[in-house]
């Protein structure tokens, strides 16, 4: 199943040892938020998998295990923004 996310803005917060492809070696880093592009959840699996473009404009999906929520914000189009303290 593939829906797509209006807004939707997640952190990296990658697992040690964590399903692969882990993100902060991917081309993401811990100091953004990134927007969901949309999500895919195989049938085979409890995972979901976030799409997100990385740093270099790059389209992965990485774990819903690797990410964590910083906001909703449907006026919002970056595809990354810095997140400050």
């Amino acid at each position: 199943m593939l829906w797509i996310e209006q807004g939707l803005y997640v952190r990296i917060q990658e697992l040690d040892n964590g399903p692969r492809p882990l993100p902060l070696q991917s081309g993401f880093s811990p100091d953004y938020a990134y927007r969901v592009l949309g999500c895919f959840n195989p049938s085979e699996t409890s995972d979901a998998y976030y799409i997100l473009a990385n740093d270099r404009n790059e389209i992965w999906f990485i774990c819903n295990r690797h990410v964590r929520v910083v906001r909703l914000d449907n006026k919002r189009k970056d595809f990354r923004y810095r997140i400050t303290s």
